[in-house]
């Protein structure tokens, strides 16, 4: 399982015109293979006169379910780039539907993939992203002492502070990317002459 991956917040659309033709890149979020084809289904309705709507989709963080159709476009040349475009991304639930309006002339196989493939990243430019990393949460209760230690050691290794709570000890709680965990805290417990009191819970995605 990897320890990171791309998700989409935010869908967007875009468009780019090739010798006439129109072709109209959506993009839309989707968590299973049954939004993907019910976003599909609506941009079909939607252009209901285009003379295609090709897509791809990509659904699971691992080992993610890929499909894509060329819809009456030349295979290989519509679905396939589209679907390129999604896994060179790294994105992952995510659907792009591109819609040609025909302009009268013929684009060629090489015209067609180039078209595609733009309409795609053009429409992809419009969304909004976000990395999605495995974490583990920690609590780490210290000292006042050893508490500028600690703040130290996490800010050079670009762990933000979640909460911090003042007793008569100090709690910090923080999440820790998965690859990052046993160097981190090996860091503080050697800083801290292993006083620091560290609590590791579940494995988290966020």
């Amino acid at each position: 399982m990897s320890d990171s991956y791309i998700t989409l917040i935010k869908g967007g659309e875009d468009e780019i015109v090739e010798k006439k033709s129109r072709f109209i890149g959506q993009i839309q979020p989707v968590s299973s293979e049954e939004e993907a084809q019910a976003f599909i289904d609506s941009i079909r309705k939607k252009h209901y006169d285009a003379r295609h709507n090709c897509f791809a989709f990509s659904v699971g963080s691992s080992m993610p379910t890929l499909r894509f159709s060329d819809d009456g476009e030349p295979q290989g040349t519509a679905g396939k780039p589209i679907l390129e475009v999604i896994n060179s991304s790294g994105i992952h639930n995510i659907c792009i539907v591109v819609t040609r309006y025909f302009g009268g002339t013929l684009l060629g196989t090489g015209g067609l993939v180039r078209a595609y493939t733009e309409a795609a990243k053009v429409a992809l430019l419009q969304c909004e992203t976000k990395l999605i990393q495995r974490l583990y949460p920690v609590e780490i209760k210290l000292s006042y002492t050893d508490m500028g230690k600690v703040s130290y050691i996490l800010n050079t290794k670009n762990i933000d502070i979640c909460d911090t709570v003042f007793a008569d000890d100090v709690a910090f709680q923080i999440q820790i990317p998965v690859g990052k965990k046993d160097e981190i805290l090996n860091d503080i417990t050697e800083a801290t002459g292993a006083r620091a009191v560290i609590a590791v819970g579940d494995e988290i995605f966020g």
